[in-house]
């Protein structure tokens, strides 16, 4: 049970003060009835919510697909750059909503956000195998020792030993590679440690969940559930 006044600012209706305004403007129905008071208490799992005539479909918890642009952070706030969820359409914006890992400033490609932290930490914990694959463009040939170490547990440079990764030659300075971990800039530093600079790097999948080809740079959608059954049945 919740407050309605709480419910429908978790929905994105508009601010507090907003739906406030909308229940006493006798807007807001509840199973067909006109509600007056913001501090009614209620189950929206349980209940139709009407505001301005229109049935208002209660979402729990809202997954995000972003196809992430260059030059924008993940972070919730940024004093000099712009992050994620500015890129987010007000319609889809939720109190607590955030990355699910990060992708670096001048990374792109398929990034998740939600509000759902268990959802998040599946997706995140190294424990649960859950790989990401990434196109890279390199400065140099990925050679069969490269494959090999990847494979085996690359060392950085501070000491710290990755978690195996794959990795599959993609032409002459090209690379696919499949991590399951998010250290810090972790594959960026992995190809350093083997002598070769990425130019370039974009996230193709989380698990079995591909990027939607459909989406440009800065765009986002929400997930279906069979888009987020996906994730980890294809890990």
């Amino acid at each position: 049970m919740d407050r309605l006044d709480k419910i429908l600012v978790s929905q994105g209706v508009g601010s507090r003060r907003d739906v406030q305004k909308l229940i006493r403007q006798n807007a807001v129905t509840l199973d067909g009835k006109t509600v007056a008071k913001p501090d009614f208490k209620l189950d929206p799992e349980h209940h139709e919510i009407g505001v301005n005539g229109q049935a208002l479909v209660f979402k729990k918890n809202i997954y995000i697909m972003m196809n992430k642009p260059q030059g924008v952070v993940c972070a919730a706030k940024d004093n000099l750059s712009k992050t994620v969820l500015d890129l987010v359409p007000e319609k889809l914006r939720r109190r607590n909503l955030a990355p699910a890992g990060r992708l670096d400033k001048d990374t792109v490609g398929l990034l998740i956000l939600t509000d759902d932290g268990d959802f998040a930490h599946r997706i995140i914990s190294p424990k649960n195998h859950v790989y990401k694959r990434y196109y890279a463009e390199l400065d140099g040939a990925v050679t069969d020792e490269t494959v090999h170490s990847f494979e085996s547990g690359v060392r950085l440079s501070d000491g710290t030993v990755c978690m195996p990764a794959r990795l599959e030659k993609a032409g002459e300075s090209g690379a696919y590679v499949e991590i399951c971990e998010g250290k810090f800039h972790q594959v960026k530093r992995m190809f350093s440690a083997c002598g070769l600079s990425v130019l370039y790097l974009k996230r193709l999948s989380i698990g079995g969940l591909e990027l939607d080809r459909k989406l440009s740079e800065g765009e986002c959608r929400e997930l279906t559930k069979n888009e987020r059954c996906v994730i980890f049945i294809g890990k």
